[in-house]
């Protein structure tokens, strides 16, 4: 099915984007560094980009995959196929299309499904690590590694931290604690989670669910470049009030500053996907996803940059 041809508002933004890139000589980026930066224990390299900033033409393109979560409510072969609609290879599984429970064989079988369908698995998720025990922790992991999941996007108790992070090591596996909002009472903005991880392995980061952030308070501009390499996965989504998570829409027609994230993103080189998380709509999703896609690619083409998929 083909992308729903954008709106004239966002046809217009993104062209009036696409001139400020080209009058400013690059790309701009976020603001100086806050005291939150030094407060999450930014690493070196993970400066904000100053104005001005361009890309050479090695650039890394900017990868839009999908969380399965979206399409929560359809089973695996129809999420394969709506997934396929949208015109991109990656796809970030939750468990309602592959079980935990399922056996190593079930499983093996379930990603060549996936795979054969020409999809690659990028990540799974969101798992919580609920038992500070080593098969508690171990049951994830195994489950991961036989799907073929190089990152897990996570939730825990802090107190699971260290007992999750031997385990990443151990299995060569990056684990992307995702932030959950002013709800969340252990990880609510990206910051809470970079605290957490900072003197961790590198395999331990954040998953910036760019909703959750704003609604607690974040600039996911600023966020991001002060997450610098800890910042492993992004759910996007969009909000028309930046306080209210019922208030969620399609793609662009809301007030996150998404393209200047991804100009942020960008300019940072960062190496991993932005997964649409589109949760409302949950009977009849693909028409919504496919706009917030459609805008998404609009906004990287506004900035001279093409999705790759």
């Amino acid at each position: 099915m083909a992308d729903s041809p954008l709106p004239r508002r966002d046809f217009l933004a993104l062209a009036a984007l696409g001139l400020t890139g080209c009058a400013t000589g690059g790309l701009s980026g976020a603001s100086p560094a806050s005291g939150a930066a030094a407060a999450a224990g930014r690493e070196p390299g993970a400066a904000p980009v100053a104005s001005g900033t361009s890309t050479s033409p090695a650039s890394p393109l900017l990868k839009l995959g999908v969380a399965s979560y979206s399409l929560r409510n359809f089973p695996r072969a129809r999420m394969i196929e709506m997934v396929k609609a949208l015109r991109t290879p990656w796809v970030n599984l939750k468990s309602f299309h592959l079980p935990y429970e399922q056996s190593p064989a079930e499983i093996a079988a379930a990603r060549r499904e996936i795979e054969e369908a020409g999809l690659t698995i990028v990540g799974g998720g969101t798992i919580t690590f609920d038992r500070d025990t080593d098969a508690g922790v171990a049951r994830y992991f195994d489950y991961a590694r036989a799907a073929g999941m190089p990152l897990i996007v996570a939730t825990m108790d802090p107190a699971v931290l260290p007992r999750v992070e031997a385990h990443a090591k151990r299995y060569d596996i990056s684990v992307a604690i995702h932030n959950h909002g002013p709800e969340d009472p252990h990880f609510p903005s990206p910051y809470d989670v970079l605290k957490a991880v900072r003197s961790l392995d590198r395999r331990m980061g954040l998953c910036m669910d760019i909703g959750h952030s704003v609604r607690a308070g974040a600039d996911v501009v600023q966020a991001a470049a002060d997450a610098g390499p800890r910042l492993l996965d992004i759910h996007a989504k969009d909000l028309r009030d930046l306080h209210d998570k019922e208030s969620q829409c399609i793609v662009g027609e809301g007030a996150i500053p998404i393209a200047a994230l991804f100009r942020q993103l960008i300019a940072m080189r960062y190496p991993g996907y932005v997964n649409l998380e589109y949760e409302i709509e949950p009977d009849d999703p693909l028409p919504g996803m496919q706009r917030s896609f459609a805008w998404m690619r609009g906004a990287l083409a506004g900035i001279g940059v093409r999705d790759p998929a």
